[in-house]
């Protein structure tokens, strides 16, 4: 099993910056992906963003792209995700998640470890 718990979270103005992490622990040496997604209410969770813990590849959603950067440090076993340039619409749950299935990363259904969830509000 892996354990993920988020930090970060808070309320920001538009425009700002917040960053979150993720520190996971149990066996992270089974970690092929890291990633973000959120959840609006009333909406369904969606993919952010996402790393490959080897390799270091990152992935965005076109949403967030250019405004968010996600980064691993695999000496702490944590991910961490950059937000600039917040907007009201960023406002959300955010979940970290962990793969060590292997494949795909970009859909919930391809991670098999999540945090709890740290809440993220950007007023205009």
């Amino acid at each position: 099993q892996v354990q993920l718990v988020e930090s970060g979270g808070g309320l920001v103005q538009a425009g700002g910056s917040l960053r979150l992490s993720c520190a996971a622990s149990g066996r992270t040496f089974s970690l092929y992906a890291m990633g973000w997604f959120r959840q609006a209410p009333g909406k369904e969770r969606e993919f952010v963003a996402a790393v490959t813990w080897g390799v270091g590849r990152v992935y965005y959603a076109d949403s967030v792209k250019g405004r968010f950067t996600i980064s691993r440090d695999g000496a702490r076993n944590t991910v961490y995700l950059q937000m600039n340039s917040l907007k009201p619409e960023d406002t959300a749950v955010y979940y970290c998640a962990a793969n060590t299935m292997g494949g795909t990363i970009r859909y919930t259904r391809d991670y098999n470890h999540w945090g709890q969830g740290t809440q993220v509000t950007v007023s205009s």
